[in-house]
């Protein structure tokens, strides 16, 4: 153990409440264990992910994030390359439930983004804040100063209840039913570590919303999403299970128009353990609730849970915590008073509180959004925070999901002041909440599923969208932009007016950064609606696809037509049409800067492998068919968006058997063209042997095409369909990286 860390031990140890310095201490012990080889690899990964202990992906010692290139704070350790924990620093994650922050928290952690860390600390989409480039060694002392000041990290990852969100504004929301702040609180702490929820097969995610308006804490993507309710003068919650987004995502179901506060609680305990005994433990990839639902059906999965209920132990904490809910308040440091502006306007200033500023409920008060691009921000930033929160208010912080920070209860006569502090620290960046506000998760930079560079292309979109103004045209300013670095939507690129994800495409011995275009998506109601992919374009083309599509939009709008409204009635044919030639890939020596994603010097290829023979056919015929598949697969959303939910899934399985043959034809592997045919020879030629498996999701997608092909000649609602869709999409994704990987197999052979 490094003196510095011991040191931290003696210090706080003795200080610290009993459970989090034992739960602290254990894994310190187990730390060491694994130093010495004395735990399993497989055993010591999951305790880590529940204390929030992730490996990270490394790049020459660089991480690079829109023109900026972040050193890491140990470049020596990356002469090893990724290697295994002990070879180079991870990334640490710390839950804050429901976003809420005080100054000495911020403070924290200020010091350990800079003293384990690069400077920078990240909010993510959850709430939560991550540091990279700790090392394992370091991270005991990092959970102890954590603690120190009431923030755990217990939870944060792994197979556990997560951060459970909530709306940033809740409490001085003007639209919301009610505070769910205290609900949210004690939900957090009354399961984290709970028995019941220790044994799940996947993540399980809880969400707080105020209203059902607003995007608030997007209930319907949630394994348990929450929507406050009053009925009867009687506070309670409309509850929805089952949804999420990753690969193929779902919305979430209504379980209960209506419970009451007390029930809440235990029905989320009766919840986690239905899941708990009948969720998939060996396949994590049909582990979430919502793969429950989807086998047991609503009505069973109601009914289980019902019976659950039942024979649940009676606990005190389930209701004692509510006699206190009448006194929950948080107070202002000022009085509200309004702003009394005289003489010259400022024009920045004016842009500012024009998008950053919230009038509150509470007259005379506003709650102010710093805005955090690609939700970075460094410790001295954070330490002006801490000031400004002591200064202004009584230190009521808190993160969104949309990778910001806000401050609560400021007296609207402060904004002058406020604005020039922030200013001062290069925090009053306007345009929060719009389409300039876009949304990226680590992509390439740090995750070692990232494709495609997200947080590059997000900093290049931000930066021409506020070039254009955007942010302050009332007729687009309200879309949201949303940027995945692979298909797992961490950046929650389903739920976007234009959402992204990372792929590639392999074209004649190079491999080129993409990414597919998601439209159909909407961020209000609580993630009111999922958008599906339409088709991949090279990274460097979508900002001209992002111009295009918007320009057509300001164009052709009617009234005051939304972008979810304008995108529905013009069809996705009429969308895909307005970027097609943004598809087509010229050749390298044409247009070599396609071969290079945003924020990277170097070429994104397989390898330096030279033209050499193969590269002399312009397009190879896999290449055509593989591209016939995601026509179809587009012709079956089509059928999708018409109503035709049989067509859609018919010709969405077509589309994946032809993916399948077209690999085979490509091996010379012999097939008779029947559809029993080609899956018993892919399964044989490609799942079989594990070449078609992706590096860190395995045969995940080839069972999309083993289960489509089982239920061809079922009927299928919308919503098997959508999702039916989805997989499809994804499954002639894989269908082009195994080409990818197999081609470049070949050629280095050669």
């Amino acid at each position: 153990m490094k003196a510095s860390n011991r040191l931290w031990r003696d210090r706080l140890q003795s200080s610290l409440p009993q459970p989090l310095a034992a739960e602290v201490e254990k894994f310190d012990n187990e730390v060491q264990l694994k130093k010495q080889g004395k735990i399993d690899d497989k055993i010591f990964a999951e305790t880590r992910l529940r204390r929030g202990s992730y490996g990270q992906r490394y790049d020459n010692g660089q991480r690079h994030d829109g023109k900026e290139t972040r050193k890491l704070r140990y470049p020596s350790d990356n002469t090893k390359g990724p290697g295994t924990l002990w070879d180079a620093p991870g990334m640490q994650r710390i839950k804050i439930p429901f976003g809420g922050l005080n100054a000495p928290q911020l403070e924290v952690l200020a010091e350990l983004s800079e003293e384990y860390s690069d400077g920078i600390a990240h909010i993510t989409t959850h709430q939560d804040f991550q540091l990279h480039f700790v090392h394992i060694e370091d991270t005991p002392t990092v959970m102890r100063r954590l603690a120190a000041v009431g923030i755990t990290t217990r939870e944060a990852c792994g197979n556990t209840v997560r951060n459970v969100t909530g709306c940033p504004i809740a409490g001085v929301c003007r639209t919301e039913a009610f505070d769910v702040t205290p609900y949210a609180k004690h939900l957090t702490y009354f399961l984290l570590g709970h028995p019941d929820t220790q044994d799940f097969g996947r993540k399980f995610k809880i969400s707080f919303s105020g209203c059902a308006e607003e995007a608030c804490a997007l209930a319907h993507l949630h394994d348990i999403g929450t929507v406050a309710s009053v009925r009867d003068g009687k506070r309670g919650f409309t509850f929805y299970v089952g949804g999420g987004l990753g690969t193929v995502p779902q919305q979430a179901k209504l379980l209960c128009e209506f419970v009451p506060e007390e029930e809440l609680l235990p029905l989320c305990q009766a919840i986690c353990r239905v899941f708990a005994r009948l969720g998939e433990k060996k396949n994590r990839n049909t582990a979430r609730l919502k793969f429950v639902i989807q086998k047991l059906g609503l009505a069973e999965f109601q009914r289980l849970v019902t019976e659950e209920r039942k024979i649940l132990t009676p606990d005190p904490r389930w209701t004692e915590y509510l006699k206190d809910i009448p006194a929950w308040h948080e107070d202002p440091r000022r009085p509200g008073e309004l702003l009394q502006i005289s003489g010259a306007r400022d024009i920045e200033f004016e842009r500012w509180r024009q998008t950053n500023v919230y009038a509150q409920k509470q007259a005379g008060h506003v709650t102010v959004t710093i805005t955090l691009p690609l939700g970075d921000i460094t410790a001295d930033q954070l330490r002006v925070v801490a000031d400004i929160a002591r200064r202004y208010i009584k230190e009521t912080v808190r993160t969104t999901v949309e990778q910001n920070l806000v401050l609560r209860w400021v007296s609207e006569a402060d904004l002058p002041a406020l604005y020039a502090d922030l200013k001062a620290a290069r925090l009053a960046q306007a345009g929060a909440g719009t389409i300039v506000d876009v949304v990226s998760c680590p992509g390439t930079d740090t995750c070692k599923l990232g494709i495609s560079s997200s947080r590059g292309l997000a900093a290049e979109l931000r930066s021409r969208l506020l070039a254009k103004g955007y942010e302050l045209d009332a007729a687009i300013r309200g879309l949201h932009i949303k940027i995945s670095g692979c298909f797992n939507s961490c950046g929650q690129h389903h739920i976007a007016d234009l959402g992204f994800y990372g792929v590639s495409r392999n074209k004649n011995g190079y491999t080129v950064p993409h990414f597919q275009l998601v439209l159909g998506g909407k961020w209000e109601e609580n993630a009111g609606a999922y958008g599906l992919a339409i088709g991949a374009v090279p990274s460097k083309h979508i900002p001209e696809t992002v111009d295009r599509i918007t320009s057509r939009y300001l164009a052709e709008r009617q009234g005051q037509e939304n972008f979810h409204a304008y995108a529905k009635r013009i069809g996705k044919a009429a969308l895909k049409a307005m970027i097609d030639d943004l598809t087509f890939v010229p050749a390298h020596e044409t247009d070599p800067g396609i071969y290079v994603d945003w924020s990277d010097a170097r070429e994104y290829t397989i390898g330096d492998i030279g033209i050499g023979e193969c590269a002399g056919e312009i397009v190879t015929p896999i290449e055509f068919q593989l591209t016939a598949c995601e026509r179809e697969a587009f012709e079956a959303q089509l059928a999708l968006e018409s109503g035709d939910s049989a067509k859609a899934a018919g010709v969405a399985y077509q589309s994946m058997q032809n993916a399948a043959a077209a690999l085979l034809d490509w091996r010379l592997i012999r097939h008779d063209g029947a559809p029993d045919g080609i899956v018993t020879a892919f399964r044989r030629a490609f799942y079989d042997t594990e070449q078609f498996f992706d590096p860190f999701v395995g045969g995940k997608f080839a069972q999309y095409y083993f289960a489509a092909h089982e239920h061809r000649h079922d009927a299928f609602d919308a919503e098997k369909a959508h999702r039916l869709v989805e997989e499809a999409q994804l499954f002639i994704e894989a269908s082009h990286a195994c080409y990818g990987r197999l081609s470049a197999e070949k050629i280095v052979a050669a």
